[in-house]
């Protein structure tokens, strides 16, 4: 399932517009985002989470000259699942 066929099943189950599916949809993704931008968790019970995990610098080594490279500090967003999704697709 991609974003517009969530869009479409918003619309066609709740009897409202595609439009304004989308604007909820899109609404709801960016919430996400912006949540997530701030280091702030994102949790919808039984389903999943969303949280930002720090990455401290390191010293790599490019593979292809075997010289040194210095990684800067990142940070990247992580998805775990909620136990209720995990039953459901364990079945």
């Amino acid at each position: 399932m991609n974003k517009i066929d969530l869009i479409k099943t918003l619309s066609t189950t709740t009897d409202i517009s595609k439009i304004e599916a989308a604007k909820i949809v899109n609404l709801f993704f960016d919430q996400m985002a912006t949540t997530l931008e701030k280091g702030d968790r994102v949790e919808i019970r039984g389903l999943c989470s969303f949280y930002v995990k720090d990455y401290p610098g390191y010293t790599g080594r490019n593979p292809k000259t075997g010289e040194t490279v210095e990684i800067a500090p990142k940070k990247l967003p992580f998805f775990k699942c909620g136990k209720g999704l995990k039953e459901r697709v364990d079945r």
